[in-house]
């Protein structure tokens, strides 16, 4: 039985939350190649069956935030400008995620930030409406940072052709465009949400409130891959040019070390509650939720802005056997705001619908025929986690052991 992705053979799910042991961690985006032969997932303990992810929620509920906090304030005061000149940077696209931190920073902490914005490949109507009254309701300088749209469109289309990873040219722009424009305005100081092992990378990665360098610079770039295909064959087989890739490449890790700049979770600082982050969002800078559940999951205020986002949680299903219902689930179990069987429940009912209120659309702007992402859907399966049953295809194992294999 082969199986994909360098995926853990065994399929166990924590007992704690929801999530399985094949979610993948966090990876610099420019080494995402086809075979993902360096990829790591989430470790659930043999001994207790508890997650990485839920075991850092554990610790953070233990922090004391008061402490944090304090160190929070003397960082923001060793960077604070008293001339009107930014001095600190957030990248975001209207987010609820990014609407609470720059309010938090500019108004509880007084910072001036810049905002930078690497729009969605196809903005929602609720989430282009989010953005402006981010930008004009809560109050902020913004600088929008909008790719060749010529390339944008070819370079996700080769995404979904080679990695079935629609998403990958947005989290590209988001997450290095921030230090290249940092830099170029003088800025040292970055912000990002929460780190990556709130979700499952190792626990670790939370010890420091400073994001790893790997996942925004690099020393060259020889073996940088775009869409799965290395820089030099997008220039000789594709006809790409250079400058027209060079805004999807980290910043040079020279430049980073020259320009001091530093780049920290503003998670590690607050505690980082994301319904609660909602909540302030809706308050404070007119954020508004779909008005509708957003399809695959239950829920309307959680990753809105693109079009694009709901294909994207789909393809994790196919790639991964996890749909949004269960990253969602698995979240708010960790806070207390479902329980381990609600949330069962929920991923019962929800998980792998099919998100077909934007798939046409999606399809015919990037040129795909819908037939040839469904061929894509079957050659992107790891025959570990699924069965042709019936004619049709089936998860061999789930969290509610109702699989084909359970």
């Amino acid at each position: 039985m082969k199986i994909k992705y360098n995926l853990p053979k065994k399929i166990i799910f924590c007992k704690k939350c929801v999530m399985s042991n094949q979610r993948p961690g966090s990876i610099s985006e420019f080494f995402h190649t086809k075979d993902r032969k360096d990829a790591k997932y989430l470790k659930i303990n043999e001994q207790d069956g508890i997650c990485d992810a839920c075991k850092q929620n554990d610790i953070k509920n233990n922090i004391d935030w008061k402490e944090r906090e304090k160190k929070l304030i003397k960082l923001l005061d060793k960077h604070r400008k008293k001339n009107g000149e930014y001095d600190c940077l957030i990248p975001g696209s209207g987010g609820k995620d990014s609407a609470f931190q720059a309010h938090v920073l500019k108004y509880k902490y007084n910072m001036n930030p810049l905002i930078v914005t690497w729009p969605p490949i196809l903005y929602t109507d609720y989430g282009l409406k989010n953005y402006n009254n981010w930008i004009n309701i809560g109050g902020f300088d913004a600088l929008v940072v909008r790719p060749n749209g010529r390339i944008m469109k070819e370079l996700t289309k080769l995404s979904i052709i080679n990695l079935f990873h629609p998403f990958q040219t947005f989290i590209l722009g988001q997450k290095n465009i921030a230090p290249k424009i940092a830099s170029k305005f003088g800025i040292k100081l970055v912000f990002y949400g929460e780190n990556e092992a709130e979700y499952g990378n190792p626990i670790a990665e939370n010890n420091s409130s400073l994001r790893k360098k790997s996942y925004f610079a690099v020393k060259n770039y020889k073996n940088i891959y775009l869409a799965g295909i290395k820089i030099s064959e997008l220039i000789k087989k594709y006809k790409f040019k250079y400058q027209d890739l060079k805004i999807f490449l980290p910043i040079n890790d020279n430049e980073i070390s020259k320009s001091k700049i530093e780049i920290h979770y503003l998670g590690y600082y607050l505690k980082w509650i994301p319904q609660e982050a909602f909540y302030y969002a809706v308050k404070n800078t007119g954020f508004s939720p779909r008005p509708y559940r957003t399809q695959g999951t239950f829920s309307k205020y959680n990753s809105i802005d693109d079009k694009i986002d709901d294909l994207h949680y789909y393809t994790t299903f196919i790639k991964y056997g996890i749909g949004r219902a269960t990253y969602d689930a698995s979240q708010e179990i960790r806070n207390k705001h479902l329980t381990r069987d609600e949330g069962k429940n929920l991923i019962k009912k929800y998980d792998g619908e099919f998100p077909d209120r934007y798939f046409t659309e999606v399809m015919d702007f990037l040129d795909i025929k819908e037939e040839t992402f469904f061929k894509l859907c079957d050659k992107f399966r790891s025959a570990h986690l699924w069965k042709k049953k019936d004619n049709k295809w089936r998860l061999r194992h789930t969290v509610n052991i109702d699989g084909a294999d359970d």
